[in-house]
């Protein structure tokens, strides 16, 4: 096997504030998570990616980075990175960090010179324009929280862009200086034993050179997201973003065998494009689709059609943006999405709290935090419900930290935690332990061919093989029982791990069952 380290690996995200607290301050921290590597080790991930935990006024909670190269004291120290790093390594765990490259706080210094005067050096390192002719926004572009994508700077006397919050303005990455000062980023981190990088909102990181009005979208109305009020043809997803990321990936393949992912919204045909730049384009098909086993299948054979040549896939059922899949299947289905996501061909990547069947917690008003929702409230676009505290067993705050937790946990932790779930039978984190074994051991899961079988109704069913080795799995993605016609191949296979308890048969599916048979 000499296959990249990523391609066979399985991504855990750490979202740091609600990870493990080690100080009592109610905020997770670097000290916390290198506590919980044993217990990452023990779950059977191969490498953990952590959300940023850079400086920051926290107007967005660390994506608006305040200095590149070191860490905020809320999290810890540049010295207890690097110890979170070589206990890693000494663990086998790879680490990768949260790169913001699309904008910084306004509270950077680079910023702070760059709005002193139109005359400083580092004017073009963020993106200035004249006013329209009416003394409004330089174009139509919104911003992704909501209102104009420009912010009007009396001082200088001219607007600067902003994809996101007006504390995030967008670098300009036209500018050779600022390229350069943050290729030099990448080149610090990895000089400090960084794995590899996840690429924020990467394909936002070029706009359109004579900054052209985006397209109105004729299909909006009130219930929608302001952003969506325009396409963002001119914003987003430019033909120069390419040659940056191919610039990132030099510099990570001098690195050594380092791992790069996008953050990508993009239909699937676009996503394509970013290979040869990033090794994995993340695909949050996942998340989105669908739950209907017609419906998937079409879309895992349509994106595994549309990738390139030597483009490796990859698969992700929930972030840190997005609602957990215990609420978006329920607590039965999420357990035959676990098993979909870690059986399909490609990278997964695991969101933290999943392995516990963490659902969305409910934010009481005066508890919300994140500035999405209070921009646009009641249009379920907050993302507070799904970065909630894990739950690491039946202690008080569910031994997430002794002080009080920066955000609610989810109202079942006495019983929903680690501690607990690592002793039951039939438990989802001992599903998740039993899968990441069960690939681990099994050659043609990690890295074997996908080929569709054929199945009927809300059966969804495909092979794994490497050479001679052929692994069969089946899903019921239905609340009944479902036939399946098992192929001849299959016919000397047995079930090797089964999502619900009982015996298993793969004639007849139970209800939310879902089989592997090797």
């Amino acid at each position: 096997m000499s296959a990249p380290w990523w391609q066979s690996a399985v991504l855990y995200q750490v979202y740091p504030r609600s990870f493990q607290d080690s100080n009592g301050d109610g905020i997770g921290d670097l000290a916390g998570i290198t506590a919980r590597l044993d217990d990452l080790v023990a779950l059977g991930i191969d490498a953990l990616w952590i959300s940023p935990v850079f400086p920051s006024p926290m107007a967005d909670f660390g994506y608006d980075v305040a200095d590149y190269c070191d860490i905020d004291p809320r999290f810890g120290t540049l010295a207890e990175m690097d110890r979170l790093v070589a206990e890693a390594h000494a663990r086998g765990l790879k680490v990768l960090l949260d790169y913001v490259p699309n904008h910084s706080s306004d509270q950077h210094p680079w910023f702070t010179a760059s709005r002193s005067s139109r005359d400083d050096p580092k004017r073009d390192w963020y993106i200035w324009r004249d006013a329209a002719a009416d003394g409004g926004p330089p174009n139509n572009w919104i911003s992704d929280f909501g209102g104009p994508a420009w912010e009007w700077d009396a001082a200088t006397g001219q607007y600067y862009a902003h994809a996101f919050l007006a504390q995030q303005p967008d670098l300009n990455w036209r500018s050779p200086e600022l390229r350069a000062a943050m290729l030099d980023v990448l080149r610090f981190w990895f000089d400090r034993g960084i794995d590899g990088f996840r690429i924020d909102v990467l394909w936002h990181m070029i706009k359109h050179a004579d900054f052209l009005d985006n397209p109105v979208n004729p299909d909006w109305h009130g219930g929608m997201a302001e952003m969506d009020r325009v396409h963002q043809t001119h914003s987003t997803d430019q033909p120069e973003v390419h040659d940056i990321a191919r610039e990132m990936r030099a510099i990570a393949d001098a690195a050594g065998e380092r791992l790069l992912v996008g953050e990508i919204y993009l239909p699937v045909e676009r996503l394509m494009d970013y290979y040869g730049g990033v090794h994995l384009p993340l695909n949050f098909q996942l998340i989105g689709a669908e739950w209907h086993a017609p419906s998937l299948l079409a879309l895992i054979e349509g994106y595994e059609r549309a990738l390139p040549e030597g483009g490796w896939p990859n698969w992700v059922l929930g972030n840190h943006d997005r609602p957990r899949a215990a609420t978006r299947f329920g607590a039965e289905q999420a357990r035959v999405a676990a098993m979909l996501l870690l059986t399909l061909r490609g990278t997964p990547t695991i969101y933290y709290g999943d392995e516990i069947g963490m659902a969305d917690v409910a934010i009481p008003a005066e508890r919300v935090q994140d500035p999405r929702e209070l921009r646009e409230p009641g249009k379920g676009l907050g993302r507070d419900p799904v970065r909630t505290p894990m739950a690491w067993d039946d202690s008080a705050n569910g031994g997430f930290t002794s002080g009080e937790p920066w955000l609610p946990l989810h109202a079942d932790w006495p019983t929903r935690n680690m501690g607990v779930e690592r002793e039951e039978a039939g438990s989802m984190w001992r599903l998740y332990r039993d899968l990441l074994a069960l690939r681990r051991a099994t050659p043609a899961l990690a890295l074997g061919e996908w080929a569709a079988v054929a199945s009927v109704g809300e059966v969804l069913a495909y092979e794994r093989r490497l050479g001679d080795a052929r692994v069969l799995v089946v899903l019921n993605l239905g609340t009944a029982y479902a036939p399946f016609a098992l192929p001849e191949w299959a016919a000397a296979l047995s079930v090797v791990l089964s999502s619900a308890e009982g015996d298993a048969d793969p004639r007849l599916l139970g209800p939310n069952e879902g089989l592997i048979l090797a």
